[in-house]
Formats: structure tokens, C-alpha cells, sequence
């Protein structure tokens, strides 16, 4: 039988809770800051004359498989074709 009395293990599993919440707190605050940063280079961009629509596709782009595009790129020019445009 264990030596812990099951307060002593709630205490144990409810400190290991609120770690794992204010971790996860935490970066949720990180992940805020990293955006308004991306806004803010985006605003900059624009700024500069840059279309942020367009940048912003570029970096999906950018994310994507080469031939995934090319195929997506291939299929897209064939209905525009289709449609008369």
C-alpha cells in the first residue's frame, strides 16, 4: 500500500495540472505576441508597396510540395481553359 494518503495524491496530480495549464497558458501568450509580429510585418510590407495578399500565398506556397503545386497549377489552367478564360 502506498505511504500517500489520496489528499497528498490529489495535491501531487492537481500542482502536475496547473504546470501543464500554465505551460500551455503561456505559449497560448507566446503564440499571440507571434502573430501581432507577423501583422506587423505584414503592415510593413504593405507599407512598402507590397501586395499582402499575394505575400501571404507566397508563403503557403513556400510551405507546399513542389509537385503538389504544379499539379494544383496544371488543373487550375485546365479549367480556366475550360471555362474560357
Amino acid at each position: 500500500m502506498s505511504d500517500m494518503s489520496p489528499d497528498a495524491t490529489y495535491r501531487v496530480t492537481a500542482d502536475e495540472l496547473r504546470q501543464f495549464v500554465e505551460r500551455f497558458e503561456r505559449l497560448d501568450a507566446e503564440k499571440k505576441d507571434i502573430a501581432e509580429q507577423q501583422k506587423e510585418v505584414m503592415a510593413e510590407a504593405k507599407s512598402r508597396g507590397y501586395d499582402t495578399k499575394v505575400l501571404r500565398k507566397v508563403v503557403s506556397l513556400r510551405k507546399r510540395d513542389k509537385d503538389d503545386i504544379a499539379e494544383e497549377e496544371a488543373v487550375l489552367e485546365m479549367y480556366k481553359e475550360a471555362l474560357g478564360m
